[in-house]
């Protein structure tokens, strides 16, 4: 497995974060436990602006290097 194929597992991982922490902050994800639950929720109420944003930043970044990543190793 050469290094290039694990930064682009890498990136894609990074990528599938950003897209977690967008759906959490927008109340997608739901936790499994009642008490898990009624935390997260509390969490993602105070911090759900800044969550949102850092999820979208994260996701658009990693996608645009995952674009780049593949078409560079297609070419």
């Amino acid at each position: 497995m050469t290094s290039s194929t694990i930064s682009l597992i890498i990136e894609i991982a990074l990528l599938a974060i950003g897209i977690y922490i967008y759906l959490f902050a927008r109340g997608l994800v739901r936790m499994g436990k009642p008490e898990a639950r009624a935390r997260a929720e509390a969490f993602r109420q105070e911090n759900g602006t800044w969550l949102r944003l850092l999820g979208l930043a994260l996701a658009a970044i990693m996608a645009m290097n995952v674009m780049f990543h593949v078409r560079e190793l297609m070419g």
